[in-house]
């Protein structure tokens, strides 16, 4: 029998003075803190019912060896205050959560537990990401530290600065863009008797001097991203030569080519790393087929992957070489056929294959079309030594099979083609 003054869990029977959780809305529902965090259902009760914190708020949230011992009362009421008057306002959190609390204690508490305890370490990260780059200038100056900041001295020999017109120590050329510029600026002067337009005159010609150092270092700096210098000196010939890379494919150059208006938004070696991802990225993929495909045909170990690949490779050369002797036997058995029908008359045997072919598509028999090659051969020879003949061709041959067998004899190179 229960003890009379305690409280039970209905769910784990476990002992809850302490602290306990009511359901309100139903009726004797108390839980334990174990079983309401775990979402404990009993009867009718629901793990999304609404509830009651029975103790008051009089535990401990940090436990007892906690300094200041604060009931999770007034720890609710600290998260309430410093969301309701900001972080530093210790005179107003401390009158929220109490009289009994100093501003002094709040801050401590709040700085030791939410900020450098365990809860803190787990909220706020040592370094906070996409923090962007501050570009205006402190000294109040019209660039920013990122547009005066030399850039680092081009690593080349004396021959190439001079070739250039380079001066290292200072980053600087000889011949700058738009070498005029500062005359934009080489004649003002700040007089105390100017007026209004002239001063704003002045600080037009200031802006636009500005405009034109901010191209000078874009230049710059989009000839050290794309390697330009060592372009103009032939440098990058060399590298090639020592260093060559892999052969690039017709399908990656036009891709390049697609993807050209991209070049100004990235770097030379970030362009090349792309592309090179990008040859990873399909070797992957294909080799993630080849396995899949080993994984269908039940190979499951790279030492079997060898075996199997061998004997595909020896059937499909044999079903190549059953092929080939399949092609070779329709082409005789065709050649057979095709010649059927006059193989038996006289006269074929002295025909060419050719003659064979022109014979059977124009059905006529090997003794006739040996009859119209003598003639028409017999005339051309006549022809050629000035000696008048007339042809008498057969009564058989229409102007058609003429023209064919004419054709045919020009081709061959019995004739010449002005006879014809």
């Amino acid at each position: 029998m229960a003890e009379l003054g305690k409280k039970y869990c209905v769910y784990c029977l476990a002992e809850v003075s302490p602290l306990r959780f009511r359901c309100t809305e139903c009726a004797d529902i108390e839980l334990c803190p174990e079983c309401f965090s775990a979402g404990a259902e009993i009867g009718p009760h629901r793990r999304w019912h609404g509830y009651q914190l029975v103790d008051g708020g009089r535990f401990t949230l940090w436990g007892a060896e906690a300094e200041g011992g604060w009931s999770s009362r007034e720890e609710q009421l600290l998260l309430d205050a410093i969301e309701q008057f900001g972080f530093g306002n210790w005179e107003d959190m401390a009158a929220h959560v109490g009289a009994s609390r100093t501003p002094q204690e709040v801050m401590e508490h709040y700085v030791s537990m939410y900020i450098h305890g365990n809860l803190g370490k787990a909220c706020i990260p040592d370094t906070i990401p996409n923090r962007v780059t501050d570009h205006t200038c402190p000294s109040g100056g019209p660039l920013s530290p990122s547009l005066t900041t030399p850039l680092p001295p081009l690593d080349i020999s004396v021959a190439e600065q001079q070739q250039l017109g380079y001066m290292p120590l200072r980053d600087d050329y000889e011949i700058e863009y738009d070498q005029d510029a500062e005359t934009l600026i080489s004649g003002l002067s700040v007089n105390y008797d100017d007026d209004d337009v002239e001063i704003e005159l002045k600080r037009a010609h200031v802006d636009m001097y500005v405009r034109k150092l901010k191209e000078r270092q874009r230049r710059k700096n989009i000839a050290r991203d794309y390697n330009l210098v060592p372009a103009f000196l032939g440098k990058d010939k060399k590298d090639k030569e020592k260093a060559p890379k892999r052969k690039i494919t017709k399908e990656e150059k036009e891709l390049r080519l697609k993807l050209r208006p991209l070049y100004q938004f990235m770097s030379c070696k970030e362009f090349e790393d792309f592309f090179e991802n990008m040859h990873k990225e399909r070797i992957l993929r294909a080799k993630i087929r080849e396995l899949q495909r080993y994984r269908r045909n039940g190979i499951t170990k790279m030492e079997e992957s060898a075996e199997y690949e061998a004997a595909r490779h020896k059937r499909e050369k044999r079903k190549e070489n059953k092929n080939i002797a399949n092609s070779k036997r329709g082409k005789e058995e065709g050649k057979e056929g095709e010649f059927a029908a006059i193989e038996n008359l006289p006269g074929f045997e002295l025909l060419s294959d050719r003659e064979k072919v022109l014979c059977s598509s124009l059905n006529l028999s090997p003794a006739r079309y040996v009859t119209v090659k003598t003639i028409i051969i017999k005339d051309h020879l006549q022809k050629r030594q000035g000696i008048p003949s007339k042809s008498r061709l057969p009564s058989y041959l229409d102007k058609v099979l003429k023209k064919r067998i004419l054709n045919f004899l020009t081709e061959s190179g019995w004739i010449s083609r002005d006879a014809s």
